[in-house]
């Protein structure tokens, strides 16, 4: 679409003098839309001196680092409401781009920036996967590669926790005070378990440092949400047609929110007046996006994908995917919240189909359905223990869960090919082979996969009898069918 036919609002920005007081691991697209806006903000309203981002890329792609840096580390965000309505907004926030991926130059720089007494706040986006924990046990993967060799190296580190390990170790011997750590990934009491990862990984360095981190390294939790799809082709040609030559710009939407457990020890920017919700306890904001949003895209992303679907918009345009996901969360999702004070959950779901109808971002399906394996257990299996414990009708997840062990076979239901990008994928691709087309013997042997499924569910054999008939179906009836025979027969029960 033609500028000419776009409304276009621009939000300048400024770069006043900045210093560093801020690292942040995972260079990507949401990083750029999310936390750097806030700061932009923050920097643009105050002239603030000391709140700078270094940003550092700790895996094999340096590309984006070299984009950055040939940019002089200013970059675009172009925030669509819908097709016809943009904000650009360029941030200068970034300060420092680094590359300390695999064998990268900029590994001993980016351990010297976070050793700097100027940085008090070490921010994350490096997805679950980033931390090496299980997602059944949360307990450190030690047997991983690459955390065996942050044990074998600790002061060369291939990781986050152990980045943050070696970092924080060298702060410790040089009497400077421990940084904030600031998860801002999508996992249930993600600052617990970032300092679970760096606590049990400092473990088997040095027990008196892994007390002192235990003790003395605030690791706040935090709730982060805004829909950024990764950047394609067609978007720069779309941002070109704006004006916009820039090849580290990044699209999203308008929405954004931030919720933040308040502890910083070292002081932090003044977020709450850009919009950061500071709180004590972010639990119940976190637990519901993570069940209502990010449960609701994991189905949309398997069953759709299946289907032969390719972006968010395009599946909630369909009757059935709207109607399976009004059943999900008033039946398998809704009970299990503990609601932050005055949530309106309809209102709030409501805002979720529009958001996911928003046919600007062309949010595909298989960027959502990556490392299933270590989404699953947060968005649907925690949910789904509460309500098999209470004896309650689970039976959209028990769908879910199916879609994701069709949709892991690599094919859709008509036989064409997608990728199947996950941890696991051998583990995964390695039982379709053994089991075949025998159903049952399938779902067992995944469900008997600790890593994934919690004890509760792997023993619920009404769970694994409901899983069977829905993949049984989904074979048979094709994805739209089976999903309105679900929500009917759901909808005669209830009556």
């Amino acid at each position: 679409m033609a500028a000419a036919d776009i409304h276009i609002e621009r939000e300048p920005s400024r770069r006043p003098p900045s210093g560093i007081g801020i690292v942040h691991l995972g260079l990507g697209a949401f990083h750029r839309a999310h936390q750097a806006v806030y700061l932009q903000r923050h920097l643009d309203r105050t002239g603030a001196d000391d709140w700078g981002i270094s940003s550092a890329n700790i895996r094999a792609n340096r590309t984006l680092v070299d984009q950055l840096r040939d940019g002089d580390c200013r970059y675009h965000v172009a925030e669509f409401s819908d097709s016809e309505h943009v904000t650009l907004r360029e941030v200068t926030a970034i300060r420092e781009a680094l590359y300390a991926g695999p064998d990268g130059p900029d590994r001993e720089r980016l351990l010297a920036r976070m050793s700097d007494p100027a940085v008090r706040i070490v921010t994350l986006t490096v997805t679950e996967k980033g931390y090496f924990l299980s997602p059944g046990s949360g307990e450190l993967l030690t047997n991983a590669p690459a955390i065996a060799h942050d044990i074998a190296h600790p002061e060369s580190p291939d990781t986050a926790p152990g980045t943050l390990l070696e970092a924080l170790a060298r702060r410790r011997s040089a009497g400077v005070p421990p940084f904030a750590v600031l998860c801002c990934d999508n996992m249930p009491h993600n600052g617990r378990r970032t300092r679970r990862a760096v606590v049990s990984l400092a473990r088997h360095r040095d027990g008196e440092l892994a007390d002192w981190i235990d003790a003395s390294v605030a690791f706040p939790s935090s709730m982060v949400d805004r829909i950024v799809p990764a950047m394609t082709d067609a978007d720069r040609t779309r941002l070109a047609g704006l004006g916009i030559d820039d090849p580290a710009a990044v699209v999203c939407e308008t929405f954004s929110q931030w919720v933040v457990e308040d502890d910083f020890p070292l002081g932090r920017p003044d977020w709450g007046a850009e919009g950061v919700e500071m709180v004590a306890d972010v639990t119940p904001f976190e637990t519901m996006k993570l069940r209502l949003l990010n449960g609701a895209h994991s189905l949309l992303a398997y069953l759709g994908a299946l289907a032969g679907i390719e972006t968010v918009d395009a599946a909630v345009a369909r009757p059935a995917f709207r109607q399976l996901l009004r059943h999900y969360w008033q039946q398998d999702a809704t009970p299990t919240l503990s609601l932050p004070a005055a949530t309106d959950v309809a209102a709030y779901t409501d805002g979720l189909l529009a958001r996911f109808g928003n046919d600007s971002l062309r949010h595909r399906l298989q960027q959502i359905a990556m490392d299933g394996s270590q989404k699953l257990p947060q968005r649907w299996l925690a949910g789904g223990v509460e309500r098999s414990i209470d004896g309650a009708d689970i039976n959209v997840t028990a769908l879910g869960v199916a879609g994701w062990i069709r949709y892991t076979a690599g094919t859709d239901l008509s036989g064409q090919p997608h990728p199947v990008d996950d941890p696991m994928a051998e583990t995964l691709a390695a039982l379709h082979r053994r089991h075949g087309d025998n159903h049952a013997a399938l779902i067992d042997a995944f469900l008997a996969l600790e890593a994934v499924f919690p004890a509760a569910l792997r023993d619920d054999r009404r769970f694994a009898q409901q899983i069977v008939g829905a993949l049984t179906r989904l074979e048979r009836d094709g994805v739209e069918a089976t999903i309105t025979a679900l929500t009917l027969t759901s909808s005669d029960r209830d009556a």
